[in-house]
C-alpha cells in the first residue's frame, strides 16, 4: 500500500463525521417515531438503494468471506446497525433533539473502545507519540463539547441521554475495529452492503421485540423522504464513504479523526441555533485540529502496523 493510499484515508473518514454531525438535524421531523422503526427504515432504504452497486462489487471480489468474516459482519450489524443508532437515536429523543453537547459525550468514549479492540484484534501497536496526541485530542474533545468542561446534569433526561450515548460509544466504537477487519480482503461497497443487509431484518427483530410492529405503517409520506435523504447523505453514503477510508487506515487512527463529529456539532449550534461558546470551547477547538493533524500523519508512515501491503481492489 503506497504512502499516498494511506494519507487520502484519514481526510475521508473526516468528510463522514462531518455529514454524521448534522445527522441530528435530519433526525429532528422523526422524533414521533420510535428509535426501533427510524433504525429499520433507514437501513431498508439505504440497503436497497446501495443493492446495485453491491452485486457489481461482489462480482469483482478475489474470495468469498470467510466464516471468521461472517461473524464479524454479523457482530457489526448487531453493534452499530442495530444497538449503536438505536441507542443513539433514543438519546436525541431523551433531550427532544437539541441538547447535541449532551448525546455527542460519545465520542469522548468512542475511542477508548475501539482502540482497545483494534489492539486485539488487529494488533495495532500504540506507540507514544500516538497516545500523547491521542489523549491531547480526547482532553480537548471534551472541552469543546462542555463550556469550561461543566455538564449540566440537571437538564431534563441528560443523564439518560449520557448512558445511552455510552452504550452506542461501545457499540460504535468496538465496531471500527471489526468493521476493518472486514475491509482489509474486501471491497467497501461489499462490507457497507453486508453490513444493510444484515441489519435490515435485525432491526426488524428488534421492532417485534419491542412491541412496535403496529408503528412500521405509521409513517407519514413526509418522514419517509427524510428518511430518503439521511440514507443520501448522513446514512448509507456516509458510511460508504468513511468504510472506504477505514480500509487504508487504522483503526486507532479513525478513531481519533472521528472526534471532527462532536467538533462540528458544536458549531452547528452557533450558526443554526444562535449558541454562544465559551472561550474555552474556541481554543479547544484548535487544539483538537491540531491533535487530529498530528494523529493522521502517523496513517503515512510506511509499514504502519495494521495496514496490509496488498488488498481487495476498491474500484466500487
Amino acid at each position: 500500500m503506497t504512502k499516498a493510499l494511506r494519507s487520502y484515508g484519514p481526510f475521508l473518514i473526516a468528510f463522514a463525521a462531518l455529514l454524521w454531525a448534522v445527522d441530528g438535524i435530519l433526525r429532528r421531523s422523526l422524533f414521533s417515531l420510535p428509535p426501533i422503526t427510524i433504525v429499520f427504515y433507514e437501513h431498508l432504504i439505504g440497503a436497497l438503494l446501495i443493492l446495485p452497486f453491491f452485486f457489481v462489487a461482489w462480482k469483482k471480489q478475489a474470495r468469498s468471506l470467510t466464516k471468521s468474516e461472517w461473524i464479524v459482519m454479523v457482530v457489526v450489524a448487531l453493534l452499530s446497525g442495530v444497538l449503536g443508532t438505536l441507542f443513539f437515536t433514543a438519546a436525541l429523543v431523551r433531550v427532544g433533539f437539541i441538547s447535541f453537547s449532551v448525546v455527542f459525550l460519545l465520542q469522548k468514549l468512542q475511542p477508548i473502545f475501539a482502540i482497545a479492540t483494534a489492539a486485539i484484534l488487529l494488533k495495532e501497536r500504540v506507540t507514544l507519540r500516538y497516545g500523547v496526541w491521542a489523549v491531547v485530542a480526547f482532553v480537548a474533545a471534551y472541552f469543546v463539547t462542555f463550556p469550561a468542561g461543566m455538564v449540566n446534569f440537571g437538564e431534563t433526561g441528560v443523564i439518560a441521554a449520557a448512558l445511552l450515548a455510552g452504550a452506542a460509544a461501545f457499540a460504535w466504537g468496538s465496531s471500527t475495529a471489526f468493521s476493518r477487519y472486514a475491509l482489509i480482503d474486501h471491497s467497501h461497497t461489499v462490507i457497507t452492503g453486508l453490513r444493510f443487509f444484515i441489519t435490515v431484518p435485525l432491526a426488524f427483530v428488534g421492532v417485534l421485540l419491542l412491541g412496535q410492529f403496529s408503528s412500521l405503517s405509521g409513517v407519514e409520506p413526509g418522514q419517509f423522504g427524510r428518511l430518503f435523504i439521511i440514507a443520501l447523505s448522513t446514512g448509507m453514503v456516509a458510511l460508504w464513504i468513511y468504510y472506504r477510508g477505514l480500509k487504508v487506515t487504522q483503526a486507532k487512527v479513525s478513531t481519533i479523526v472521528e472526534l471532527i463529529f462532536p467538533f462540528t456539532a458544536v458549531f452547528i449550534d452557533i450558526f443554526l441555533y444562535d449558541t454562544v461558546l465559551h472561550w474555552s470551547q474556541y481554543a479547544a477547538a484548535a487544539v483538537l485540529m491540531l491533535a487530529i493533524y498530528q494523529v493522521s500523519r502517523l496513517n503515512q508512515e510506511k509499514g504502519t502496523a495494521g495496514l496490509p501491503e496488498t488488498g481487495a481492489s476498491d474500484t466500487l
